[in-house]
């Protein structure tokens, strides 16, 4: 198991997180001592919401393997045989992006 660091989550993992606990309790607290079917279904939903959100906050592998945005998006051209990135390129798609745009500009596009 992996502990969870603020180094290793994202302000958007965080947020889903609260949210689905704060839903959840809103419903908990909403329910009579018999609750209806779908109330129960609507609970359980929220809890399930909230372990998938719990999961991801600790995902310990970095997708894109970059000490800047380690968990950011991957590169969709990153592995593709036919359109290969530059040699030294990783798989961050905010890094590429960057070198993308640094190297128009150094050939004069905008």
């Amino acid at each position: 198991m992996v502990a969870v660091t603020l180094t290793n989550m994202s302000y958007a993992d965080l947020r889903e997180l609260q949210s689905a606990l704060n839903t959840a309790s809103d419903i908990a607290f909403s329910l009579d001592a018999a609750p209806a079917p779908h109330e129960a279904d609507q609970l359980v939903d929220a809890l399930r919401r909230a372990l998938s959100a719990a999961n991801a906050l600790g995902a310990s592998t970095a997708a894109t393997g970059c000490s800047e945005h380690p968990r950011g998006a991957v590169d969709p051209l990153y592995g593709d045989k036919d359109d290969p990135l530059p040699p030294g390129w990783g798989r961050c798609l905010l890094c590429n992006d960057r070198r993308r745009r640094a190297s128009a500009q150094r050939r004069g596009w905008r």
